[in-house]
């Protein structure tokens, strides 16, 4: 009935081998054929190829995929006693994490630098390979970071170097300003009896600076002489040695020898003064940069007000790392050997190397030229690829006692450079130096 309403008869088909019967409807579109080369690969089965270059279905014990689960996995890789992850910042955003927030004050940040056997850094380390201990305990990290930090670099420059060695040094500065970026600050600072400060802080890529180390060229100082031989180290004696005609421009004992007697004239190198004025005006600089005093000197130190221990407690308190460039006989393995040797009442050679373990820096020795132009590009990267490690101690914060402070690395065969420990001060608690994001708290459900 309904095919005489729309005038149309319905069609039919004769079979083959079968009586006529009605068409049916098609089923859906069959797939395309696979390409030449590909096989069809059902979801979780892999491929092989044959011989002719062309993929097939993997076997039957292929075909089935391994169950996986990659939480389990995940935590199988974390130890048991590592607790949550820190706070990993992402590239470019350590200086911000540092700088945007406010912290408890018992937040402590650890700078370390990690080296192979061979002195090489050993980049790709992540928080899982290290482990921080405060006293002797292990503390749990809550910050991990590789950035690089702007740096604050007082300058200190050794003046009292001797003539040959001041020589080497005023050829090296003009390359020292290429070692910095243009987000890095520099103060200058030289001492030969005393520290004398040539500029504050300004960019480092400033024609200020250029000319301040320009400036601060000097020729050095003269080498002492002794005369303990020859016609100067007696009188000269006129008309029978009449003590009114004693030469005046010879010594006063009466025409006795002093080949045998040894004055030697006292040098003032006065490296403990300059670190220490250095360091009080690096503490000046904003948060969020790597406080840093670079010394270039032969490490020599003599007539002092400030003691080696002072000017250290000072660095440690206020999270200051000495680096130095070793010049002169010092930098050389064999030479001035008698003199490391500290008799009482003499003065200390080679001081620099004490500083840098204590605070967390390193001392690179260099004798000539080139190789003093290219410690400032060498120490200058190696800071700015330091690690940096952030935990909340569970010290009092302000009892003022020294802290240890050890970094480990869980892989063999390599160098961890770290402070040895730190100082916690009032100060620091009134005002945190090293703001980071705090732990979020626990948040409840709002009261209905």
């Amino acid at each position: 009935m309904a095919f005489l309403v729309f005038g149309q008869a319905p069609q039919q088909q004769a079979l083959p081998d079968g009586p006529k019967s009605q068409q049916t409807i098609p089923d859906a579109p069959k797939p395309q054929a696979a390409l030449p080369g590909v096989a069809a690969v059902a979801p979780g089965e892999g491929t092989t190829v044959d011989s002719n270059g062309d993929a097939k279905p993997a076997d039957d014990e292929q075909q089935v995929a391994p169950a996986t689960n990659l939480k389990d996995a995940a935590a199988a890789e974390q130890h048991a006693d590592d607790g949550p992850a820190p706070e990993v910042p992402a590239g470019g955003d350590a200086a911000k994490v540092f700088t945007l927030a406010r912290v408890q004050v018992n937040f402590v940040e650890v700078p370390f630098t990690v080296k192979d056997s061979k002195g090489q850094l050993v980049p790709g380390l992540t928080w899982r390979d290290v482990r921080v201990y405060e006293n002797g305990y292990r503390q749990q990290m809550r910050l991990f970071t590789v950035d690089p930090f702007p740096l604050s670099v007082a300058l200190v420059i050794d003046q009292s170097l001797p003539f040959d060695t001041m020589t080497k040094v005023n050829n090296a500065l003009n390359a020292l300003q290429g070692a910095f970026s243009p987000y890095d600050e520099v103060a200058v600072f030289t001492y030969n009896n005393g520290p004398k400060m040539q500029t504050d802080f300004t960019a480092a890529q400033s024609a200020r600076l250029g000319a301040i180390l320009e400036r601060s060229k000097t020729p050095g100082r003269e080498a002492a002489m002794d005369y303990t031989s020859g016609p100067l180290s007696q009188n000269i004696n006129i008309n029978n040695g009449a003590l009114s005609h004693i030469d005046p421009n010879t010594n006063s004992t009466h025409g006795t020898s002093l080949s045998n007697t040894l004055n030697v004239p006292r040098e003032m190198h006065t490296l403990n003064d300059a670190i220490f004025e250095a360091a009080k005006a690096t503490t000046k600089t904003g948060s969020g940069r790597r406080r840093i005093v670079y010394v270039i000197s032969d490490g020599k130190e003599y007539g002092s007000t400030t003691k080696y221990k002072d000017v250290v407690k000072y660095l440690q308190t206020n999270q200051i790392a000495v680096w130095s460039t070793l010049v002169g006989d010092s930098s050389v393995m064999g030479l001035g050997f008698l003199d490391r040797i500290h008799l009482p009442l003499t003065m200390r050679d080679n001081i620099l190397p004490l500083y840098a373990s204590a605070t967390g820096g390193q001392t690179d020795a260099e004798f000539r030229t080139k190789g003093i132009t290219n410690s400032f590009a060498r120490i200058t990267e190696e800071v700015r690829t330091q690690y940096t490690v952030g935990y909340y101690t569970h010290e009092p914060f302000i009892d003022g006692k020294y802290r240890t402070l050890e970094v480990r690395v869980l892989r063999p065969n390599l160098t961890v450079v770290a402070k040895k420990g730190y100082y916690p001060t009032a100060a620091a608690a009134a005002t945190p130096s090293r703001p980071v994001t705090t732990p979020a708290p626990a948040t409840t459900a709002p009261k209905q």
